[in-house]
């Protein structure tokens, strides 16, 4: 996760040769090497539980998120067999409030603050202002209206009804006590979970009719932000969230699912925060690991997966490594389609 200082001044270099263009990392993108032939257990490791890896840093952050989350923010099951407008209204606020946070620390630092100027920033602009084609003619005000009227009210929908049917037995629960090497398992599965659905969702609704309909409000983020994440329509968040339906088939715990619902919502921030990198200090940089979904906003036709370690788009022909060989694989395969 530490950058040299010739690291980075490579990476100002690569900026200067892409001056007219958006920045692009000095390395390609590769697929975890996990689902690999011939095996390479010791490369298939490191991504597990090098750092960093799928566990480390960003994997176990959301985690521990969760767990604060289940102990000190949620109500025992208790009190969710009933669907009262207390213990729901404390659902929807602490969902809110954690996002403001997450999402908000992002743009505060990057955006605001501009700490680091446009250091690693793979676009050349801010953020839009004056510009009709979102709400407010603002970019920001746009992205947060549809998170907070949409996203958060949709997240918090499913998770009271998954919490009301664990509470009541209608859906399938797991113990700690009883299942611990099950537990812990599930908590590594839901990511890659995660990855698959996002991909089968997210190539449907590239469906010409319901591109138009309903996910282009997203893609009118070219130049995206940590707000840009969730700002979606209410139809796309229906399906986005659906893949917390997992739980309602698989014996889960509450804990199970406030993870894969927290992480739904607050990986995106980090996946569409539009800097390669965040500067800590001089030399010591975080890797946001968002530039696989930037190529997604600046091309359209790939990546429509995420850099996990299930390689979806590798699978299905849709991989963009940042390259100008695939920018041309991918305009091959594109073009016949359009001038049909």
């Amino acid at each position: 996760m530490s950058d040299t200082d010739l690291e980075g001044a490579s990476s100002r270099a690569a900026r200067k040769r892409e001056r007219r263009d958006h920045w692009r990392p000095g390395t390609l993108l590769r697929q975890a090497e996990v689902l690999v032939w011939p095996p390479r257990p010791r490369a298939a490791l490191k991504v597990f539980f090098g750092f960093p890896g799928y566990i480390l840093p960003w994997n176990l952050l959301y985690l521990l998120i969760a767990a604060f989350t289940w102990f000190c923010l949620t109500p025992n099951l208790a009190t969710m067999r009933h669907l009262q407008l207390s213990w729901m209204a404390l659902i929807l606020a602490r969902n809110a409030g954690l996002l403001f946070l997450i999402a908000g620390s992002w743009h505060l630092r990057l955006y605001i603050q501009k700490a680091q100027g446009q250091e690693f920033k793979y676009h050349p602009r801010w953020p839009a202002k004056g510009n009709n084609i979102f709400l407010f003619n603002n970019q920001v005000l746009d992205n947060i209206f549809w998170t907070f009227i949409s996203a958060v009210p949709i997240w918090t929908a499913y998770e009271i009804i998954t919490f009301w049917g664990e509470a009541n037995g209608w859906l399938p629960y797991l113990s700690w006590q009883k299942h611990p090497v099950w537990f812990v398992l599930l908590f590594l599965a839901i990511p890659m979970w995660r990855d698959v659905h996002f991909y089968v969702t997210h190539r449907m609704i590239h469906w010409p009719p319901l591109y138009r309909a309903v996910h282009s409000l997203h893609h009118n983020n070219v130049n995206i932000g940590p707000w840009s994440g969730l700002a979606m329509h209410p139809v796309e968040h229906l399906l986005y969230y659906s893949a917390v339906l997992l739980h309602w088939v698989v014996p889960s715990h509450p804990m199970h699912v406030i993870f894969e619902l927290q992480h739904l919502s607050f990986a995106p921030a980090q996946g569409h925060v539009g800097f390669e990198r965040v500067v800590l200090r001089d030399g010591v940089t975080v890797k946001t690991d968002d530039y696989y979904h930037y190529l997604h906003h600046k091309y359209f036709e790939v990546n429509y997966g995420s850099a996990g370690v299930i390689p979806t788009d590798l699978l299905f022909g849709t991989f963009h490594d940042g390259s100008d060989e695939a920018t041309e694989r991918m305009n091959r395969r594109i073009l016949p389609n359009l001038k049909s």
